[in-house]
């Protein structure tokens, strides 16, 4: 994002190192409310979103929502370098930085539907940059005011806020919500209300009545689809789960956890003489509907096409996983 006056996702095109970010508390990862539930119709969620005016901007500014990309989750890294990591593919690292600083990457732009490649550097960086799916200005006016700060610091670096896009695109946006800009790729169209929906049922915020009916004639062509999240699915719907492409459907099993989250020390198992491939973790895919919530019958044709439908990472018992996707066979394609 553009270091000028005017933008409204400041981004730092050569982050510092990650010990050297301000520390932060960790309650302020918690947000107002809580993400919808797994399967969530984003049509049901936006009629639940209180519909009021657009409350003035004064007031506003980004330092109202914390330090940009502070170590929230405290993993060691800033939230712009674990966004690149979780969105680019072919990602190279900074040596010395413990695989936290992106050097370069490529993306499946979702805005766009372009492929971008990402190389850090003063004047390259801004080619690739993170998105506030709910712009802070726009949250702000809509009821981020009445957030504590620890709250606004939490929405800023909230993973499912937060989208790797093409940068020009992301400047074109500014602060707009959906009733006054939508991502060109008419394709994706349907994801991004449905993840601003999310984002606004999560943290409490509101909808302008323009906005409302913009998101709602974007979801007419997609009534179905999920509100993303990262609550995990319940076990009967995973037991439920169909086969996919002749393979045995996968037993229910430990969800992932969240973006940054720090995974529990699995318990210890005891040996059985006929050994089964552990069951694949069910997530919630980052850039669009929930793992697992992908119409029937749908196949990608390359790693490409699966980030571009907000499917990535994907996994063996996932609709659409085929091994062509996972190159190292450990189960989880697009990583």
């Amino acid at each position: 994002m553009s270091t000028a006056p005017t933008t409204e996702h400041p981004d730092d095109p050569a982050p510092t190192d990650p010990e050297s970010a301000p520390p932060v508390d960790s309650a302020a990862v918690l947000a107002p409310g809580q993400e919808p539930a797994y399967g969530t119709r984003a049509i049901d969620l936006l009629a639940s979103l209180p519909v009021k005016g657009r409350a003035p901007k004064t007031g506003y500014a980004r330092d109202q929502f914390g330090p940009a990309w502070a170590d929230v989750d405290h993993n060691g890294c800033d939230t712009r370098n674990d966004i690149l990591q979780r969105d680019l593919n072919e990602v190279t690292f900074r040596s010395g930085t413990h695989n936290c600083i992106v050097l370069t990457g490529q993306l499946a732009d979702p805005y766009t539907a372009r492929a971008i490649a990402f190389s850090r550097g003063t004047e390259t960086s801004d080619a690739v940059q993170i998105d506030h799916v709910v712009a802070l200005s726009d949250a702000w006016q809509k009821g981020a005011q009445q957030l504590s700060a620890d709250q606004r610091l939490a929405l800023a670096n909230d993973p499912l806020n937060l989208l790797a896009v093409d940068g020009p695109t992301n400047q074109q946006k500014s602060d707009g919500d959906a009733g006054t800009w939508l991502p060109p790729n008419q394709s994706y169209r349907c994801d991004y209300v449905a993840r601003q929906i999310s984002v606004k049922a999560t943290y409490q915020l509101w909808v302008t009545s323009a906005e409302a009916n913009a998101i709602a004639a974007v979801l007419a062509g997609c009534g179905d689809i999920a509100a993303p999240t990262n609550r995990p699915a319940p076990v009967a719907a995973v037991a439920a789960a169909p086969p996919v492409d002749g393979e045995p459907a996968a037993a229910p099993g430990p969800v992932a956890p969240a973006a940054g989250a720090a995974a529990a020390p699995a318990p210890a198992v005891a040996p059985e003489p006929a050994a089964v491939p552990a069951p694949a973790p069910v997530a919630a895919a980052p850039g669009g509907a929930p793992a697992g919530q992908v119409p029937a019958g749908v196949s990608y044709a390359n790693c490409a096409a699966v980030r571009a439908a907000g499917a990535a990472p994907i996994r063996r018992g996932d609709r659409g996983y085929v091994a062509k996707l996972d190159r190292d066979g450990d189960g989880v394609g697009c990583e």
